[in-house]
């Protein structure tokens, strides 16, 4: 069957709108990412105001000018709080999604390139740890320790590092087979040196855009950890724990201090995700060339 001559046309402009789309999304995610940043370091010095200060006479005040996020059942503004939190809940999750793409990078390596029974040994432990749901085990090795937010970063990094090394595996033994790697082992070098110089490298990228998904996921596991009363002490703002202590309110019909720390949740994640969209696409030219078809 011909083609008729609107046909490459109307392709080439529907792939023009999916690059138009996908532009209007980096920009947006970016543009996200950035505010974000920017009132997590210049909110708490700029506003020079004290985040736990108690003022009973201005509980559960509703958003207004003064307080745009409105005050919380003991009058504290709910937006400082809410960037504290913010601050609390990235740290943890930059540093857990950090921690744990070291571990699974390093794990993942080190069974695709070993293969044989370490291979197989390493991928059976990562199956029966990855078979005990996140959150039970999270929960179990908070419970070791005191409520504060270095527990909170070691359970979310040593829960989460499974994937990530699972990726890494798979990036390795596809790699085994590349022939620059073929005249590197035939040209004498020993396995240590061949990963080193040529597997690790090969897969930062991978790993690195797993690392960075993995960061709203440590956030939401942070959060679900606090809100159950076993991460962060209750009069330490993090999302989840902002959560926690607006359960009262939101039965009692004050909607704002529950409504905008899950926002500031859902906000990073949705940003994160659209940067790392963009990133996959790029270390993936492939998977982009086939949509805009």
């Amino acid at each position: 069957m011909a083609e008729t001559p609107g046909e490459p046309r109307r392709w080439r402009r529907r792939g023009g709108d999916r690059r138009s789309t996908r532009t209007t999304r980096l920009r947006a995610s970016a543009a996200v990412a950035v505010l974000i940043a920017l009132a997590v370091l210049l909110v708490p010095p700029l506003a020079q105001l004290d985040q736990q200060a108690v003022d009973l006479s201005a509980k559960l005040l509703p958003p207004s000018w003064h307080h745009p996020f409105g005050t919380d059942d003991v009058g504290r503004d709910l937006l400082l709080r809410c960037v504290y939190g913010l601050r609390v809940s990235l740290l943890a999750g930059l540093v857990a999604a950090l921690a744990a793409g070291v571990l699974g990078t390093a794990v993942g390596a080190a069974a695709g390139a070993l293969g044989g029974w370490t291979d197989r040994l390493v991928m059976r432990a990562v199956d029966t740890l990855s078979s005990i749901p996140h959150l039970l085990l999270g929960i179990f090795i908070v419970a070791l320790f005191r409520p504060g937010v270095w527990p909170v970063v070691v359970s979310v990094a040593l829960t989460h590092w499974l994937s990530t090394a699972r990726i890494v595996r798979a990036e390795v033994l596809s790699l085994r087979g590349r022939p620059y790697v073929d005249a590197a082992v035939s040209g004498g070098a020993s396995r240590w040196r061949v990963t080193v110089r040529h597997l690790v490298p090969g897969v930062l990228p991978q790993a690195g855009l797993a690392a960075v998904l993995m960061i709203p996921h440590a956030m939401w596991h942070e959060s679900a950890l606090s809100f159950l009363g076993l991460g962060l002490p209750a009069h330490q703002a993090s999302l989840g724990t902002l959560a926690q202590s607006a359960r009262g309110s939101l039965l009692a019909g004050d909607w704002w201090p529950t409504l905008f720390p899950g926002l500031l949740l859902i906000v990073p994640t949705l940003a994160l995700a659209g940067l790392a969209g963009a990133w996959r696409d790029r270390l993936n030219p492939r998977r982009r060339s086939e949509l805009t078809l």
